[in-house]
């Protein structure tokens, strides 16, 4: 089952992809895709609708973020092992960990906004768990029943920020339309192996990224049990797990993201994004 949100900015409505791929408007029957809905309980009550009999939302709607009321973005550094080394770095010991801010979520085809300053904005795509059910001290075996499901997300970074100025990452994490994340949430039974799944991501037609969830340091399994030691999960908390190598500061000269540029990416099964990368003019 794919779920989906629409509409401006701030006043996305939820929605369903019936079994012909077309989004119906789930208005009326669920506030959001968000809290109890991604329970097994409401996902199943969303799996006994008939999608095809429901309203079908407008051609060329905007897409915003599949899961709303997000509490908290997770982010892994340097998750994978193939990352790790275009980068000089060891592979951690235990999961690099850092937040992302919930106010850099934006829709899958959301533009990339450079932000004033910046000379290092780069590209990282990344599987995105999407939580369901509340996680406390999960044990290994049981943690994929706690996810609701599975998106693509892009983890733009601006890297001077995140690594040449003192402090942790998240400054060079949290600028605005810094994580797109979509274009559907893919429900788990979709995706029976969560670490079986092709990555990519082109810059202006030219591929950058190529790489597998098979080589995550720290699968999806592991981190959800890992985490919630640490903190409560809650429903709708995404987990960005990491991005394969091909990223703009591992290249030799680094490339980075500059305006005009055009990004697309995706993940086998879960859909694909597409960003212009726009200078940030606002006052």
């Amino acid at each position: 089952m794919k779920l989906l949100r629409w509409g401006p900015i701030g006043q996305e409505k939820p929605a369903i992809m019936d079994a012909q791929g077309i989004a119906r408007d789930l208005s009326g029957l669920v506030p959001d895709i968000a809290g109890p809905v991604l329970s097994d309980t409401g996902l199943e009550m969303l799996r006994g609708l008939d999608a095809a009999s429901l309203p079908r939302i407008p051609d060329g709607a905007r897409m915003g973020p599949c899961v709303g009321q997000t509490g908290k973005v997770i982010c892994i550094g340097l998750n994978y092992s193939d990352h790790a080394a275009e980068t000089g770095a060891p592979v951690p010991l235990e999961p690099i960990t850092f937040m992302k801010a919930t106010s850099a979520l934006c829709g899958p085809n959301d533009p990339i906004i450079v932000p004033r300053g910046s000379e290092k904005t780069d590209w990282e795509v990344e599987l995105a768990i999407i939580v369901g059910t509340t996680a406390r001290y999960v044990p290994e075996s049981d943690a994929l029943s706690f996810i609701a499901g599975y998106a693509v997300a892009n983890d733009v970074s601006e890297r001077a920020w995140q690594m040449e100025h003192s402090g942790q990452w998240t400054k060079g994490k949290s600028s605005d339309n810094f994580g797109q994340v979509g274009p559907w949430l893919v429900t788990r039974d979709e995706v029976p192996d969560p670490q079986a799944l092709r990555l990519w991501l082109s810059v202006n037609d030219v591929r950058m990224q190529d790489g597998s969830t098979s080589t995550m340091v720290y699968g999806a399994a592991f981190l959800i049990s890992y985490l919630s030691r640490f903190f409560t999960l809650h429903p709708g908390d995404i987990i960005m797990t990491g991005t394969p190598p091909g990223v703009g500061l591992g290249m030799k000269p680094p490339q980075f993201l500059k305006p005009g540029d055009v990004v697309e990416l995706g993940i086998t099964g879960l859909g694909q994004q597409r960003q212009d990368v726009i200078a940030d003019d606002r006052p």
